[in-house]
């Protein structure tokens, strides 16, 4: 089992990679050329106590999780603390940068509490963002700023020029996703549609009292994507996250239940995977405004 390095602290990434001290001690850029060049013998896996978002082009094979990635054409990529990230001893960069941002930055900002909203840094590898050439300008121009602001003085502004920046960078890597994925248009319909076969199979069939209600994971595991992505794709091809699909789904297989069997209501709860039928009632309410008992005496 290959070594899994940890480094908590900007101070101990540029310790990794030979840096002089940063300037910011929860704040860097890194020239990714310089990081591949000093990383350790071994090729070990990293794992980071801070957000990343690099940008680069290389030869070679990225390792992340248990799959390898080849990205000639170059992607940014974003990954949130405790992820474990690792690269091939035959990877070299061309060109590229990283930034580096430790949670403690966004502490007291309103990016703090809305960082889950870029759901990005929790895909994997393999659905990198692509950028055009004009994209990558004006990312590596928020990057600069950022860098610009942190080797100045620091005073009681620097915080909120960063925070604001990340926010901004951040804001266009959303629009440059959303782009992705309606060029994408062919693939990503295909992808829906395998998702609602898989669906429909998964409630077609029977009992689930054994097989239990389907999580997010089950269905982008099948997909070969992380829950996130597949959630993100859903949403903006049908206006619905993989989680309201699932329970749409088992709304509608409820009232096939309630309508065509004696079975109490605690029956059919059980029957679709639930423990507690309080869980059932609250699911099939919100869908449809009515208890199971309602909808069934409508009948």
């Amino acid at each position: 089992m290959k070594e899994i390095i940890d480094i908590e602290s900007i101070g101990g990434l540029h310790d990794l990679v030979h840096y002089s001290r940063p300037r910011h001690p929860l704040v860097s850029v890194i020239d990714h050329t310089d990081f591949y060049a000093k990383r350790p013998e071994g090729n070990p896996l990293y794992r980071f106590g801070f957000y990343t978002i690099s940008c680069k082009k290389f030869e070679g094979l990225l390792k992340y999780g248990k799959s390898q990635y080849d990205f000639k054409d170059g992607s940014l990529m974003f990954t949130a603390p405790g992820q474990v990230i690792g690269s091939g001893s035959d990877v070299t960069v061309d060109e590229g940068w990283a930034l580096f941002f430790h949670p403690d930055l966004l502490h007291g900002t309103s990016l703090d509490s809305k960082l889950s909203q870029y759901s990005f840094f929790h895909y994997e590898v393999n659905e990198a963002l692509h950028i055009s050439e004009e994209e990558a300008g004006i990312i590596k121009d928020c990057v600069d700023k950022i860098a610009r602001e942190y080797t100045q003085s620091i005073d009681k502004h620097t915080q909120g020029v960063i925070v604001s920046t990340i926010e901004l960078l951040l804001n266009y890597c959303n629009r440059f996703y959303d782009r992705q994925f309606y060029t994408r248009t062919k693939v990503n319909a295909d992808i829906v549609q395998r998702f609602e076969r898989l669906l429909k199979d998964y409630f077609n069939q029977g009992d689930l009292t054994e097989a239990g209600l389907p999580a997010v994971t089950y269905f982008s595991s099948k997909l070969n994507l992380s829950a996130n992505y597949l959630s993100d794709l859903l949403q903006k091809f049908t206006g619905k996250s993989t989680i309201e699909h699932i329970h749409l789904e088992l709304v509608e297989k409820a009232k096939s239940l309630l309508w065509g069997t004696e079975n109490s209501i605690s029956e059919i709860a059980y029957e679709l995977g639930f423990e507690y039928a309080s869980h059932f009632t609250k699911i099939f309410k919100a869908k449809t405004g009515k208890s199971p008992s309602e909808y069934r005496n409508l009948n």
